[in-house]
């Protein structure tokens, strides 16, 4: 690097110095992905890689009683980060350290989280995934943020501005990469546009302040104003998104999205006698007071189509949220393999993950308990017509008595089960 670009890139650095964020983030969008990681060791290994200044790590260390490695090139900012844990008394569970994401040293198996929070670009979404996954003990999970195409047709002037930078692709392209890479996506979460204000409000004011005859200054401010003015112009064309993921243990499940309906619906009709169940999920999608947003899930087969899908939808028991799993379908060819079990267990756990407590099911007395569901009388809960007691099931999905008492009455469905 020449002096030139060191200087630029000093003054580039002195304008983020001290702030909150070094990217789109906020505690609340931590905390969501978080929680599609489930339940984690009692005292978890967390690599938190392009760490900044240490938001994440710190909130990490404190609300996982983890231990967490925060990895950064960038000396000043785990400074910041090491002065931080000291005042919260955390320096003996983050340790900060001056490293390369994309070569890292840590043996196989060596954490049960790892997190990237507006990082991954730095090596690109693809790279990160083959080599950060190595590093994930048995059940770890990968956390990453990634900036993508929120529209299928970018402006010219935002695909201008992001081909100069870094090459966008789409929700959907990237669940792609994610699932031919091994994984199994636990969750997806569309950043909120607060997200971006919490990054750039404080930017923007350093900005404003800053002196530009500093050497090097004009030019980072050029740089800085010029991203500003591109999200307060298109910013509606692209935002970040958070993905949960896990190595898959035989077969590949993740969110259902917009290019899945048409198969899905096949995999519907063809696992049931009559078109009804197929009919069933399209009109559940169309009702917004019962589609619930990731809740909706697949399993791919290996050629990476649809083999099987389950669905939970809003229904009340007595007045209060439950969720409602129904259908779960598999292709005839891809019975008794697993993929069923795979798809049913994937939406129950993002299920868990948005908060949900209660899940009823009304299917076969051998099936579902394999999954925790037992029948739904035990807790004072009934269908709203006549079926045998076994086959109507519950499942408590929020800590049991910690959680406060399940509802109980009987269920009201959503409208498209003509119930």
């Amino acid at each position: 690097m020449t002096d030139d670009n060191n200087v630029v890139r000093d003054s580039f650095f002195s304008l983020h110095h001290g702030l909150p964020r070094q990217g789109p983030g906020s505690d609340a969008t931590t905390r969501r992905l978080l929680s599609f990681a489930g339940a984690l060791p009692a005292r978890p290994r967390i690599l938190d890689l392009g760490c900044g200044p240490g938001r994440s790590a710190l909130l990490l260390a404190a609300e996982t009683g983890g231990e967490v490695t925060a990895v950064d090139l960038h000396e000043p900012f785990l400074d910041e980060l090491r002065a931080a844990a000291r005042e919260r008394g955390l320096t003996d569970r983050v340790h900060a350290v001056n490293a390369d994401m994309g070569e890292l040293p840590h043996q196989d198996g060596s954490f049960d989280l790892i997190w990237a929070e507006s990082s991954a670009y730095s090596i690109g979404f693809d790279t990160a995934l083959a080599r950060w996954k190595r590093l994930l003990a048995p059940g770890g999970t990968l956390v990453l943020t990634e900036c993508e195409w929120t529209t299928g047709s970018p402006s010219p002037e935002a695909r201008a501005f992001w081909e100069e930078h870094y090459k966008l692709r789409t929700t959907e392209e990237n669940l792609r990469a994610c699932t031919a890479a091994g994984y199994s996506v636990l969750g997806v979460h569309r950043q909120p546009e607060s997200d971006w204000d919490e990054y750039y409000g404080p930017l923007a004011e350093r900005a404003e302040a800053a002196d530009p005859g500093r050497p090097g200054m004009a030019e980072a401010l050029a740089g800085t104003r010029a991203e500003l003015a591109m999200r307060r112009e298109h910013g509606g064309e692209y935002g970040y998104t958070g993905y949960a993921l896990r190595p898959a243990d035989g077969w590949v499940t993740r969110p259902e999205t917009d290019g899945d309906r048409a198969a899905v619906h096949a995999v519907n009709a063809a696992a049931f006698p009559t078109p009804d169940e197929a009919g069933l999920v399209d009109a559940l999608r169309a009702d917004e007071g019962a589609w619930l947003e990731g809740l909706s899930c697949v399993a791919e087969a290996p050629d990476g189509t649809v083999a099987a899908h389950a669905l939970i939808t809003r229904c009340t028991v007595d007045g209060a949220p439950a969720a409602a799993l129904a259908p779960v379908a598999v292709l005839p060819e891809y019975q008794r393999t697993g993929a069923g079990s795979a798809v049913v267990r994937a939406v129950l756990e993002a299920a868990r993950a948005r908060g949900e407590r209660l899940a009823l099911v009304l299917g076969h007395p051998e099936y579902y308990p394999r999954f925790g569901f037992t029948p739904a009388s035990a807790y004072g809960i009934k269908a709203p017509f006549e079926v045998p007691d076994e086959a109507m099931m519950a499942l408590d999905l929020g800590g049991g008595a910690a959680s406060g008492p399940l509802p109980k009455g009987t269920i009201a469905y959503p409208a498209a089960f003509g119930v």
